[in-house]
């Protein structure tokens, strides 16, 4: 998503992205990594909210993404991890906040730098277990509707979402200028971080606390396989809801900013 949606969000659902930062002693890190078929300007109405809590933010844009023009022959879930690990650096004290695929990909950060992560955030995402990819779980969702418009190009290792599902699966509860934005500019995803199961152990991964913030209306990761996931992990230490589609960070930005901020005290 470009920039441009989410400044439409912001005005359409009067906020503003001038919030006063305050001070806060207790202040952490707030690391911020989209799902598929998104980018980092999707976090953009929420990160003045978190900052304005004295919180320093980082919306991590991945590669392949957005205006980032990386070949999909040279991106990997490896390649995802390592940009995530490059922006928290040596900073400890990390809220780490995953969006849907990204599940998978501050799990595997956790599992390589549980020292540095205070907390997980899953936010609609992805919950693996080890061994498990984005798509072994995706195959267990028969309430999503991704499936009837998901189109796979292995000539160029992508897929992508049919223009006439994508308000449906990501955006049913946007303003209808933003779905119709999103809708008309969704760009391919490379299919190989999709399909790459991951590594944990209960040592690294089992030992850094989990949040998992369910999305009730939501077509894309539905709330059945959400709940199903959260149950088979078990290392759960809180749940929250919200009444959204895929993309409470549109639709509902403070309401997704007052969750991420109480996980992070």
């Amino acid at each position: 998503m470009k920039t441009a949606i989410l400044v439409m969000a912001m005005s359409i659902l009067g906020f503003t992205a001038q919030a006063q930062k305050t001070i806060n002693k207790n202040s952490a890190t707030i690391v911020l990594v989209h799902g598929a078929w998104s980018d980092a300007t999707a976090w953009q109405a929420v990160v003045p909210l978190l900052e304005a809590q004295g919180h320093e933010v980082i919306a991590v844009n991945l590669p392949g993404h957005g205006s980032d023009a990386t070949p999909f022959t040279g991106i990997s879930l490896r390649s995802y991890v390592d940009v995530v690990k490059n922006a928290i650096g040596d900073r400890k004290n990390v809220i780490l906040v995953g969006h849907s695929m990204a599940g998978i990909v501050i799990s595997q950060v956790a599992e390589e730098i549980p020292g540095q992560i205070k907390e997980l955030v899953y936010l609609a995402a992805y919950l693996p277990q080890n061994g498990e990819s984005l798509l072994s779980l995706a195959k267990q969702d028969a309430d999503s509707h991704i499936g009837k418009y998901l189109q796979i190009d292995q000539a160029t290792g992508s897929a992508n979402v049919a223009k006439d599902g994508v308000i449906d699966i990501f955006a049913a509860d946007a303003p209808a200028q933003v779905g119709d934005y999103i809708a008309n500019n969704i760009k391919p995803e490379p299919l190989a971080p999709l399909a790459t199961p991951i590594t944990l152990t209960d040592a690294n991964f089992g030992s850094v606390k989990k949040v998992y913030i369910h999305t009730i209306n939501d077509h894309a990761v539905s709330f059945t396989l959400q709940k199903a996931m959260v149950k088979t992990n078990g290392h759960i230490s809180k749940e929250y809801s919200l009444p959204s589609s895929h993309t409470p960070f549109i639709s509902m930005p403070d309401k997704l900013a007052d969750i991420i901020l109480a996980a992070s005290k």
